[in-house]
């Protein structure tokens, strides 16, 4: 395949360079300052699950700079979306497909009316992955998934073409036959995780010390099931006892990249996230009180930049 990473930061460069070990033709669709330290210090990846090094990886600048291909991995932050969309429309009419992995729904229904139903793709990533100062890629997690999915019955072809891709690759790659449960189940869950870490700005270990803090991310986990089934997505109460059960075995230390953020003085994803959860149960008259709340006291810190 001939996949372009539209965000070649951690997420996007650690799986674009298991599709480049597989040998696959992968290109790194970036902006001028990344692109210089991509040339400088070319892409490298430390995982315990096998450690890899591109000194020449494939740089674009400009969509013009490449032809016919077949699938772009949008893995940029939410809050970058709408400034990618240009790039995409070009590339979407060079023939690619666009495979998102941003954490959410809203930009599913958005990049859907500008690419076209039959150009987006449904699809989610589990990875812990960080840039060091050389932009190299530290992987810390034992797992590295890619879940993907039609949300249109002209996309099976190459979804299954992407599933071959995954499993030549070092990663996990599912085909889901319900992309939009697994994309709901995600959502459900990094929005109590993100949000609660974020809020108290504390690691998932001291959350669980205080049962009272605890109860607040379980309550946000059953307002995103009634979000969910509001939507039509049949989430239910074992899915909430699942998510609230993993909370509960993460390590000590584990917590969310929004919080990694906050701690970093990054732009944060709570309005893509949180907001827009809020904008979803608007749309449908649902209240959701927690994640309201919760909201609210992450909001200070967003430090938003375009």
């Amino acid at each position: 395949m001939r996949i372009v990473v539209l965000g070649a930061g951690a997420l996007g460069a650690y799986f674009g360079a298991r599709w480049e070990e597989a040998g696959h033709e992968v290109i790194n669709l970036v902006r001028e300052g990344r692109a210089e330290q991509l040339e400088k210090n070319g892409l490298k990846l430390h995982s315990e699950m096998g450690s890899y090094e591109s000194d020449t990886p494939i740089i674009a600048r400009s969509p013009e700079e490449i032809h016919e291909p077949d699938l772009v991995f949008l893995a940029v932050k939410g809050y970058h979306l709408h400034g990618t969309m240009d790039w995409l429309k070009a590339l979407v009419q060079k023939g690619a497909k666009v495979f998102p992995v941003l954490n959410g729904m809203e930009h599913i229904s958005i990049l859907q009316k500008e690419l076209g139903e039959e150009a987006v793709l449904g699809g989610l990533s589990y990875i812990i992955a960080t840039l060091d100062d050389a932009g190299h890629v530290v992987h810390t997690s034992e797992f590295h998934d890619l879940v993907f999915g039609p949300l249109h019955p002209s996309q099976q072809a190459i979804c299954e073409e992407l599933a071959l891709a995954c499993n030549q690759a070092n990663m996990t790659g599912t085909l889901s036959p319900n992309i939009l449960e697994d994309m709901w189940k995600k959502y459900m869950f990094i929005t109590a995780f993100s949000g609660i870490t974020t809020a108290v700005n504390q690691p998932i270990g001291v959350v669980r010390s205080f049962p009272q803090t605890l109860r607040i991310a379980e309550r946000m986990l059953s307002e995103m099931k009634e979000l969910a089934n509001a939507h039509k997505i049949n989430l239910t109460d074992e899915h909430v006892q699942n998510g609230f059960e993993k909370l509960r075995s993460l390590g000590e230390d584990m917590t969310s990249s929004m919080h990694q953020d906050r701690r970093k003085g990054l732009p944060l994803e709570v309005e893509h996230l949180h907001g827009g959860a809020l904008r979803l149960g608007s749309e449908v008259g649902l209240s959701l009180p927690y994640i309201e709340t919760v909201f609210g006291m992450i909001k200070p810190y967003e430090t938003f930049q375009q």
